[in-house]
């Protein structure tokens, strides 16, 4: 297992739509404990192949945050949203791809979502809470989407000026 570097926003790969993944390879299964052990370390609850920018259709999430939960980890291949529930939440979102910024964002309460596992096995799941929060935001990344895309314009650009003044200060070392 190995840490990715976490491409950060304004990054022009994390508005791009990607590729959905043909087979369940090993290559694919090392990717995917890359991608947990990268979020882990983070820390996130959430992370997008996009994010580490392997431009393919691939999630894993674990929103057991509670110190003595049990991890819970996921990993979502060619995940798509197949049902959301009328009700609507607000959550404070963040990302890794946009460190430090938070912003609440409205979202379906409950999705149904398919997807395919490590072993190359369908699977279907109904999330809620945090849960589907998580991964709603996560399939917006494959979609080339960000959690800001859904604020007033202001305050994205705000959010934007503070990444780029970011990225030249890291860039300076």
């Amino acid at each position: 297992m190995a840490l990715r570097n976490i491409l950060i926003h304004p990054d022009p790969r994390l508005k791009k739509v990607a590729a959905p993944v043909a087979a369940v390879t090993d290559d694919l299964r090392r990717l995917a404990d890359d991608m947990l052990e990268t979020m882990y370390d983070a820390p996130g609850i959430g992370l997008a192949a996009p994010q580490i920018a392997v431009m393919s259709r691939m999630l894993v999430m674990d929103c057991s945050k509670e110190d003595d939960a049990t991890p819970e980890p996921m990993v979502l291949i060619n995940p798509e949203v197949v049902w959301t529930s009328e009700d609507r939440s607000v959550y404070e979102e963040g990302c890794l791809s946009i460190p430090e910024q938070y912003a609440e964002v409205e979202r379906p309460t409950e999705v149904e979502v398919t997807w395919t596992d490590l072993d190359g096995q369908a699977k279907r799941e109904r999330f809620d809470g945090l849960w589907a929060t998580c991964v709603q935001h996560e399939i917006d990344h494959l979609d080339g989407k960000l959690f800001i895309d859904y604020l007033k314009p202001l305050k994205r650009q705000m959010i934007t000026r503070k990444m780029q003044k970011l990225k030249r200060e890291m860039a300076r070392g």
